[in-house]
């Protein structure tokens, strides 16, 4: 595991929350530590909410607390049918990431059987505690959700990138292969639990921009052929050489492979506003793929035996091309946006030639 700036902002937290409870006057610190450990998220938004949520939730559940220990006592099959209530509300109110937190104020009040002085020392510890999680986490390296997002992006490509130039071509050793086959699909499991942060994060807000919302259509896509071009790899170690086939057809796929991952290096190179634009030599996928089916076809034609399993390496390479060609489309208007003007592909489609 990598050390990362939340595990150091953590760290960071819980000291800040200690030193505030000591400055209060404020018992037992511990209650604080965990608040601040809690209340850590990867991004500022989703702190600020998660502040505002846990003051909500923990509210009502010293408010409850407190009534079912002056009524109930605190005997322990009272404190558990009172977390049960206060499960029930948090989820009914949308608000289950706060449970956890919510239930460490409840048991800590009725311990006290329901004192209401207890009940607010209990409920400013907790505070304490988010509060600090909250400062430091603006403060002490700010998470940049979008920024990491596109940074990983990069090196899942990368790994993407060796698997392909030498799946067929079987150049690796099979054990870095598998391993950095592990690695590919950490990567993109990696980049869908950040992408559901920016869709999170994105949702929730009342007027999202239209830059934004463009932004995350396109990011939703790179993750979706990054997935796509994995399903590749995964589809030729397991059917492409258990198939009958010849020294032109490795060659046939490997170009194939090697012509794709070239395209889809392209399409990130010119997300990023580093190509010439109007850059046309790079916009035959079509007619590539048009070669490729009509050569397998062929090849196919001429076997005895099954071709099932080069039919589903077929399927899925045409998979992974049609979610690359959707992505150049979507990385074109983007970047048509950004310079201000029409992409190329917008003039040579006829239906568009009226009025000039």
């Amino acid at each position: 595991m990598n050390f990362g700036a939340r595990m150091l902002k953590t760290g960071i937290a819980v000291t800040l929350a200690l030193y505030l409870t000591m400055l209060l006057n404020l018992t037992p610190p511990v209650i604080a530590a965990i608040a601040a450990i809690f209340a850590m998220q990867p991004t500022i938004y989703k702190s600020w909410t998660y502040f505002l949520d846990q003051m909500l939730t923990n509210t009502l559940g010293a408010v409850i607390a407190v009534s079912s220990g002056r009524l109930l006592s605190n005997e322990p099959i009272a404190v558990g049918l009172t977390c049960i209530v206060v499960i029930m509300i948090c989820l009914k109110i949308k608000r289950a990431d706060t449970i956890g937190l919510t239930l460490v104020t409840v048991i800590s009040v009725m311990e006290a059987s329901g004192q209401w002085d207890f009940a607010l020392n209990r409920f400013l510890l907790n505070v304490v505690g988010i509060f600090a999680a909250f400062i430091v986490n603006v403060a002490v390296l700010p998470p940049n959700p979008r920024g990491q997002f596109l940074g990983q992006i990069q090196s899942t490509f990368s790994q993407l990138s060796l698997l392909m130039r030498t799946a067929v071509s079987d150049e690796i050793k099979e054990s870095v292969f598998r391993d950095q086959q592990k690695e590919l699909d950490g990567s993109i499991q990696s980049l869908t639990e950040k992408y559901s942060l920016l869709e999170e994060d994105q949702h929730k807000r009342q007027r999202p921009s239209y830059t934004e919302s463009r932004h995350l259509v396109v990011y939703k896509q790179m993750l979706h052929t990054l997935r796509k071009g994995s399903e590749v790899v995964e589809a030729v170690e397991e059917h492409y050489f258990p198939a009958s086939r010849t020294l032109m057809l490795d060659q046939l796929f490997d170009q194939q492979l090697e012509y794709m991952v070239k395209y889809h290096e392209h399409v990130l190179l010119k997300f990023e506003g580093k190509l010439k634009p109007d850059d046309l030599p790079w916009q035959n996928l079509d007619e590539e793929n048009e070669k490729f089916a009509r050569t397998m076809q062929e090849y196919m034609q001429q076997q005895e035996g099954s071709t099932m399993r080069l039919s589903i390496v077929t399927a899925e390479i045409h998979a992974y091309s049609y979610q690359l060609e959707r992505l150049n489309r979507l990385v074109e208007h983007y970047d048509s946006e950004r310079d201000g003007k029409k992409p190329w592909s917008y003039w040579l489609n006829p239906k568009n030639w009226h009025g000039r």
